[in-house]
């Protein structure tokens, strides 16, 4: 059976709408002598990263956490300076998924924002630009459970106003397709922007 066309697009921030540069984060672990990729490795660990996924802690104290880790290779203060100056940068938004995402809008499909994020995504759209960008913002902090969860996908369905069957996900990791999959929705991994022409064709516009 075929399936009911999209007529809402919920996408992911980080991997989608907004990249990285590794760069950064390499260049604070070599300016204070710590390894390679220990930043990340650290911040990642899950029973680190879960709670502030999930409102659990702020966002502050997660960063904490991370300084409170280095600090037995690097010293407290050293370990401090190193997250601050880590985390002042906050990434770059693509600006060809934003160009479509207008463009979708534009078109009168409704666009939600699905990330698993903390307490800092309002500030961090606002310094990316991206205020106003979106007609939902669905925050797993906020929710209290994060993607791949089928409560997450609930939530997000619900803010869009649009049952699952109607919503197409982008996402750049197959756990939270495959997520997204069980949940109901459609859902396409992101590898870049030669998925554009396929997203256009499965929405309804």
């Amino acid at each position: 059976m075929a399936r009911e066309r999209a007529t809402a697009l919920l996408v992911d921030l980080d991997g989608v709408l907004r990249r990285w540069d590794p760069a950064v984060a390499a260049g604070v672990e070599r300016e204070y002598g710590l390894s390679a990729g220990v930043l990340t490795e650290i911040a990642s660990q899950w029973g680190r990263l879960q709670p502030v996924l999930t409102g659990q802690v702020s966002h502050a104290d997660w960063t904490s956490s991370v300084a409170d880790a280095l600090a037995e290779s690097v010293g407290p203060q050293r370990a401090r300076a190193a997250v601050e100056q880590w985390q002042r940068y906050r990434g770059e938004v693509d600006p060809g998924v934003l160009a479509f995402v207008r463009e979708v809008r534009a078109a009168g499909v409704r666009v939600g924002l699905g990330t698993n994020a903390t307490d800092l995504l309002d500030t961090d759209l606002a310094a990316l630009g991206l205020v106003g960008e979106l007609d939902v913002v669905v925050n797993s902090s906020v929710v209290g459970v994060h993607k791949p969860a089928k409560e997450y996908f609930q939530a997000a369905c619900a803010a869009l106003e649009t049952s699952p069957a109607r919503v197409l996900f982008v996402d750049d990791e197959d756990w939270a397709v495959r997520g997204a999959r069980a949940a109901g929705l459609s859902a396409y991994r992101w590898d870049g922007p030669s998925g554009l022409r396929y997203l256009r064709a499965a929405l309804a516009y």
